[in-house]
């Protein structure tokens, strides 16, 4: 082989190497552009929780107020202090009602200003508050249920009163970080609750 062949061989597996290596950078880019459009982020996702059904009975606390809470998945306890306190406790859902119980004395304004500051202390974690009124003037029952929309701390709040010697309030809380989306079925779940305890709430 002379000279010239040879060197016209080696130019030839030059020129191959080097539309290899042109084919191959082609290859890698045309795979990262696919790679890149067709990418669509997975939603993050929750353990499914089991929601039991309800059973109801009356409960008869030491305040002068008997109401109805769903019995087989909460349980009623009530502490003292200088005002009267009890909470609805759900542990299996890691949440609690808490319920303050106060004697109006000449100071409904400021009993009922107090607990709509509670709700709206919220009002820089929440999306949004409605209010819903409620009223059932044969019971001499009168009352207002909050919900709070967004990662507030708290999701639900009601009051119950009399406007006159009674005043009920309570508070949904979640024992871990607020996030919407993994407890919002447990928050209408246990709203069911509350709502059904302002329906069958009475004064003693």
């Amino acid at each position: 082989m002379d000279c010239k062949e040879s060197s016209k061989r080696y130019n030839l597996v030059k020129k191959l190497k080097h539309n290899g290596f042109i084919l191959s950078i082609v290859c890698v880019s045309v795979l990262m552009f696919t790679s890149c459009v067709n990418y669509t982020p997975k939603p993050l996702g929750y353990f499914r929780i089991e929601l039991k059904d309800k059973t109801y009975d009356t409960v008869q606390i030491d305040d002068p107020v008997v109401f109805e809470y769903p019995s087989n998945v909460a349980r009623v306890v009530q502490h003292r202090g200088e005002e009267e306190f009890f909470d609805i406790v759900y542990p299996q859902y890691n949440a609690r009602i808490y319920c303050s119980y106060k004697n109006i004395d000449g100071n409904f304004y400021e009993i009922s200003e107090d607990s709509r500051k509670f709700v709206y202390k919220h009002v820089v974690k929440a999306d949004a508050i409605s209010e819903q009124p409620y009223e059932n003037p044969e019971k001499n029952m009168y009352g207002m249920l909050y919900e709070i929309k967004g990662n507030a701390a708290s999701q639900v709040q009601f009051l119950l009163t009399d406007s006159v010697k009674h005043f009920l309030r309570g508070a949904l809380y979640f024992n871990n970080r607020p996030n919407k989306d993994s407890i919002a079925p447990v928050a209408e779940y246990i709203t069911e609750d509350i709502v059904r305890i302002m329906e069958t709430a009475e004064w003693k």
